[in-house]
């Protein structure tokens, strides 16, 4: 329920990035351009990534290759 409750609350990519504690993701996901953010959003929301693709004008492989290359991104600096 509170995990519920938290997700509601963050309805902007900003709002993602001002919930962030942890300084070394937070300097990294600014490094990240808008759109992933987006989709990084909307996945939290709980969008499938078929419904995403049309809402960030991507196609759906194009999603999983932004998530993927976030994925690796995130890994090397945390």
């Amino acid at each position: 329920m509170a995990d519920k409750e938290q997700s509601s609350e963050i309805k902007t990519v900003t709002d993602l990035l001002d919930e962030i504690e942890d300084e070394n993701l937070y300097q990294a996901l600014l490094t990240v351009d808008r759109r992933t953010l987006q989709i990084v959003l909307l996945k939290m929301q709980g969008y499938s990534t078929k419904e995403i693709a049309p809402l960030v004008h991507l196609t759906t492989g194009a999603i999983y290759a932004r998530l993927d290359h976030l994925r690796k991104k995130l890994q090397k600096i945390l």
